[in-house]
């Protein structure tokens, strides 16, 4: 085995196992985003336009349940936004009650969504690794070109 054979297998080594552990750490994170909404008991509401009466522990009932949080919250606001209302106006609480529960469900999203591209980004790595790893010990063959030898 080369040095360069011998290289490459280390690297591939190396690469397999961050592959591994951008695997697993994607894995955790997404149960544990799931684990902690479940445990927030929340239902996405009736009427909903998607997801309606489920249970979130996931990205897309997180998002139906941010989304209609948003057309509840601006029902009640007469279309108003948080930034629209009065300061004094008593609607800004509900308004703002809306925007913390929303933005709290998309980080939920934002989380999940992260935790699969790592999931991704680390089967993407182990592949590599798995590739160069089988690459390693095949022999480099030389393409030789054709010369043209001029005759007398």
């Amino acid at each position: 085995m080369s040095g360069h054979a011998g290289t490459a297998k280390w690297i591939s080594i190396v690469v397999m196992v961050i592959g591994s552990v951008m695997v697993l750490a994607g894995a955790v994170t997404y149960a544990q985003v799931s684990s902690t909404l479940a445990a927030e008991r929340i239902t996405v509401a009736d009427d909903a336009s998607c997801q309606a009466g489920n249970t979130v522990t996931g990205p897309y009932a997180a998002y139906c349940q941010a989304d209609i949080i948003a057309h509840h919250a601006l029902e009640a606001t007469g279309g108003l936004t948080y930034a629209e209302l009065d300061r004094e106006d008593p609607l800004r609480a509900t308004a703002m009650n809306g925007s913390f529960l929303r933005a709290s469900l998309f980080t939920s999203v934002l989380a999940f969504g992260v935790a699969a591209l790592a999931v991704g980004i680390g089967i993407v790595f182990i592949l590599v690794g798995v590739a160069i790893l089988s690459l390693s010990g095949r022999p480099v063959v030389a393409q030789v070109e054709p010369t043209l030898v001029p005759t007398a």
